[in-house]
């Protein structure tokens, strides 16, 4: 969790919105509370506290639940 998450791959499995479940992408920005994801197609905006993310690394891939990511990123790689 203290890792940059701005350009990883990036996908959702598990959301309180049964839309958002499988939405894949790019992390293209993220704030306190939102993750910004570039699908190719366009950009969604994705609360953090709603969601489990699925984070592709070079070698493993990382499940983390949103709420564990809640703050300002700047703090939390700190």
């Amino acid at each position: 969790m203290r890792h940059e998450l701005t350009g990883l791959k990036i996908e959702l499995i598990s959301s309180s919105d049964p839309n958002k479940i499988g939405i894949k992408g790019t992390v293209a920005s993220e704030s306190k509370g939102i993750i910004t994801i570039d699908t190719g197609k366009e950009e969604k905006q994705i609360p953090k506290v709603e969601c489990t993310f699925r984070f592709f690394l070079e070698k493993e891939t990382v499940d983390v639940n949103g709420t564990a990511l809640i703050g300002r990123p700047e703090d939390r790689i700190k």
